[in-house]
């Protein structure tokens, strides 16, 4: 069990290093997209039941404007970065 919590620890540390294969940026856009569903799921569920969800316009713009932000950077980092060698 203490061998499986040090693997993933350093799985998860090694997404803040410099040299690994992941696109942060796209990582931070996704988790936006995913509260962004969650909220959608959880307002048609309570719509449903006859409940009237209340989400601060705010909030759901920030995490609107985080998503977008996050992959619009990524797709630019991709058009306009060169391969690195």
């Amino acid at each position: 069990m203490l061998n499986y919590l040090k693997r993933n620890w350093m799985a998860l540390k090694n997404l803040f290093d410099d040299d690994n294969n992941i696109n942060e940026k796209s990582v931070v856009g996704f988790l936006s997209f995913a509260v962004m569903v969650v909220f959608a799921v959880a307002d048609l569920v309570t719509g449903y039941i006859g409940k009237d969800l209340v989400i601060n316009e705010f909030i759901y713009d920030s995490f609107l404007f985080i998503t977008l932000g996050a992959f619009g950077i990524a797709e630019a980092g991709k058009i306009f970065g060169g391969k690195k060698e």
